[in-house]
């Protein structure tokens, strides 16, 4: 065999079609990947390979036929396999010595571009900023989908005479196997299979390698694909000798090869090469993905042509996708849609639908070569589960934040978004929220979107604590208080207290003094005082105090305010100390990449020693601020003054505090109040549980249309036009202090983000072009040289 290895590949490069095959492909690759624009790894702008092993295969549809066709036809038509038929060596060992010859001569026809590799670590920012993991990977997915195509232009090598014919037999069957199977699943016939036909093409075999990761499922199936052309090419080549052993051969190798992809597909591993794991789900992740009872289906809204930081979050949403399928037993299902396809009516329709089920669209601007587009894309998902249908969220917008960095951070919150979707969706029911009322709470337009929110994956509604029983209560999941104004009852507490003690959770939002810029507008100034709401002992005994203060913060927003006077009037945006924004800078995962959150005349508040009790603040104002202790009277005035920054440089002040643990009980050693039960039985502590105070009511307030009265959504801003991120606040707050499985701990996942350095691509563009398309095949032509050379010197001397 090693004779026939040595002979095939010596006789490969001792042709000029040898060369001209690999120096083609090697002059494709460089110039697809770094000249032409739509495929090109600087355009892009990641440092990155993907673009290369999105496009080998199907370079490798002509290399590889071009490299097989003589092997075998070749000889037959030379009259020399009759030759080599007569040298004591089996049929076997003949066939393996072609094929691991001219696999050998694809890896070679490999090697050239791991310039591009060293390419891409130079113009990383910084030098070597790239997952060379990955790439590591991505080249072993290479090598076995050219084994694959190796074996099957074998088996076309072995039917023929005639090498033309050979290398025709061979791309098509390389190309049915690649893309035709892929093709198939996508027709209607076979959606209800569509997984099931794919998982027969090497297509998805080899896209699931091309990431990074080796499973053992695409292992064993490339191996057995490998294995049944290399036995169909032995049997060929055999011819009708011993035809009875062969064809009981033959059906042990395909039974023995649907035996080994079926205990695969059942127990499976996988090695991930990436620097970050990214593509190792959580145990979480698996075990909701095959905990799954009923069919799911998850329309991905993110397709067509798109800028390359959308690409690349549809590609990773593609890649968990088919991560979650791969656990799911069958039972999820996924495709990508464009809502932009179609003609105007069509797409008007589209976004109608969309806007119905709470996903709108962002407007982009996509810088083209004749200057800037605008381009309408959905970054988000539904999630079809039975009757359920969630909408899932894809980008995470955050104030300050590069663009780059902005769709890294939608990156690493995919898993925490589809994760908790699929979760709640399949929890037979979803859990209960409730909004405390009575008190002179935040009123429903106010809520409006807050609660529309709310009910993507919860049931949302109203609650009076003064009607309310103790075990109607018990059914919530999560009670919020939302800015209320007056002052709850000792029965109130008490089933608050109540409600807590049995694991209850909460989410105060709470103005402790009394100030509103409408009515300051009125007359021009306002005294603060405080706001008397008696839950003062409440919080106190549960360990945080609510202080009687405001913050003034230099990081604030801006209000519209009347400048000038007589004909000169005119109305201008002015920063306003007392509407903070508080930007998340804590680690916890329900304000991870968040964006800013815009308050108004927000309080502090101190965290209070409590046993058993773990506290942890999460929103903070900014180093630029004050605090003015109520009652103090502030002026419209001030708006139109430039602040001393010296006066506001100061320590940041906590704003919001979550509690966590056995909280005590405030009712412990005090007589029940008047309506309440007294036999009903009050522990010291509670059951394990959470609470988040926030010093603010109005984080949750939407903001009004004062023309005809319609809710704005939560955090939009109608003076600036800026949407901050008081709704994302929100739904982390909830699915945190609602998650007992630890979803929200998904969100720490970290993607380090690895960028070309567009100056260098500038600067040295046309070296770096160069230097990619021409020296491979300069290196070829060198290697040929100096194989001639040494072949003729080696004749001549003998």
């Amino acid at each position: 065999m090693l004779s026939i290895y040595k002979k095939e590949i010596a006789t490969y490069f001792n042709s000029l079609t040898g060369y001209l095959a690999i120096g083609l492909f090697l002059l494709a690759t460089g110039l697809l990947l770094w000249v032409f624009p739509d495929t090109s790894i600087p355009a892009y702008g990641y440092a990155s390979l993907e673009s290369f092993f999105q496009l080998s295969p199907y370079l490798f549809l002509f290399l590889i036929p071009a490299i097989t066709m003589r092997s075998i036809a070749g000889e037959k038509a030379d009259g020399t396999w009759e030759l080599l038929l007569t040298r004591p060596l089996r049929m076997r060992d003949i066939l393996l010595g072609k094929y691991f010859g001219s696999l050998t001569i694809v890896a070679l026809a490999l090697l050239p571009t791991l310039i591009y590799y060293y390419t891409v670590w130079r113009l990383a920012q910084p030098v070597g900023n790239i997952d060379s993991g990955a790439v590591i990977g991505s080249y072993v997915g290479l090598v076995l989908l050219g084994a694959a195509f190796t074996a099957v232009g074998l088996l076309a090598s072995a039917i023929t005479a005639n090498f033309i014919v050979a290398f025709l037999t061979a791309l098509a069957l390389c190309f049915m196997l690649f893309y035709a199977f892929d093709a198939v699943s996508a027709l209607q016939a076979f959606s209800g299979y569509a997984h099931v036909v794919s998982s027969f093409g090497m297509r998805s075999h080899y896209e699931a390698i091309s990431r990074g990761v080796l499973d053992s499922r695409d292992f064993v199936y490339f191996v057995s694909v490998v294995v049944f052309f290399l036995w169909a090419a032995h049997t060929v080549l055999a011819g009708t000798r011993r035809r009875a052993p062969a064809l009981l051969r033959g059906a042990a190798i395909v039974t023995s090869i649907v035996l080994a992809n079926v205990l695969a597909s059942l127990y499976f591993g996988r090695v991930d090469f990436t620097a970050e794991k990214r593509f190792t789900l959580s145990p979480l992740a698996k075990h909701t993905a095959s905990g799954l009872q009923d069919e799911v289906h998850i329309t991905v809204l993110l397709d067509g042509k798109l800028p390359a930081g959308f690409a690349r979050l549809r590609k990773a949403t593609a890649d968990l996708l088919n991560d979650l399928k791969a656990y799911s037993n069958g039972k999820l299902t996924f495709s990508f849609v464009d809502p932009m396809d179609g003609d105007a009516g069509q797409q008007r329709e589209h976004t109608a639908a969309l806007a119905d089920r709470g996903i709108t669209p962002t407007n982009l601007n996509v810088r083209t070569e004749t200057g800037l587009t605008q381009q309408l894309i959905f970054p988000a998902a539904l999630l079809a589960y039975g009757d359920e249908e969630l909408p899932v969220y894809l980008l995470q917008n955050r104030t300050g934040a590069s663009h780059e960095d902005v769709l890294n951070n939608s990156v690493q919150n995919l898993e925490y978004a589809f994760v908790s979707a699929l979760r709640k969706a399949s929890s037979g029911g979803r859990p209960l929220i409730g909004f405390t009322e009575g008190h002179g709470e935040l009123d429903n337009v106010q809520l409006y979107d807050a609660i529309q929110s709310l009910m993507s994956g919860y049931q949302v509604g109203f609650v009076n604590l003064d009607s309310i029983s103790l075990e109607g209560l018990s059914q919530l999941a999560v009670l919020i208080v939302a800015k209320p104004t007056r002052p709850f009852s000792e029965t109130e507490k008490f089933k608050i207290n109540h409600f807590v003690m049995k694991g209850g959770r909460m989410l105060w939002a709470i103005d402790q003094q009394d100030a509103e810029l409408d009515r300051m507008r009125a007359t021009g100034d306002q005294t603060v005082v405080a706001r008397q709401l008696n839950l003062d002992d409440l919080l106190f005994t549960y360990g945080v105090r609510l202080n009687y203060d405001l913050i003034a913060d230099m990081n604030c927003a801006q209000i519209p305010l009347t400048m000038g006077s007589g004909q000169q009037q005119q109305v201008e945006l002015a920063p306003w100390l007392f509407y903070p924004i508080f930007v998340p800078t804590t680690a916890h995962p329900a304000l991870k990449n968040l964006d800013g959150i815009r308050s108004e005349f927000a309080g502090t508040l101190d965290t209070i020693a409590v046993p058993g009790v773990r506290k942890t603040i999460v929103l903070q104002s900014s180093p630029f601020s004050r605090v003015l202790s109520t009652p103090a009277t502030i002026s419209l005035e001030l708006a139109a003054e430039t602040p001393d920054p010296a006066q506001f440089r100061n320590k940041p002040y906590a704003v919001a505090a979550l509690l966590e643990g056995l909280l005590p009980s405030v009712f412990a050693h005090r007589p029940v109040p008047e309506g309440i039960d007294p036999a009903v039985a009050m522990p010291k502590r509670s059951m394990p549980t959470k609470m988040l105070v926030i010093a603010d009511g109005d984080v949750l307030k939407g903001q009004v249309n004062p023309t005809d009265g319609s809710p704005y959504p939560l955090g939009w801003d109608r003076y600036t036009q800026h949407q901050y991120g008081n709704k994302a606040f929100l739904l982390n707050a909830v699915d945190y202090l609602t998650d007992d499985a630890g979803i929200i701990a998904l969100r720490e996942k970290e993607v380090k983000l690895r960028l070309l350095d567009q100056v260098k691509i500038r600067q040295d563009r046309t070296y770096w072009q160069l230097i990619n398309v021409a020296l491979p095949p300069i290196l070829l032509l060198l290697f040929g040289l100096v194989q001639q050379y040494l072949r003729k010197r080696r004749y001549t001397t003998s």
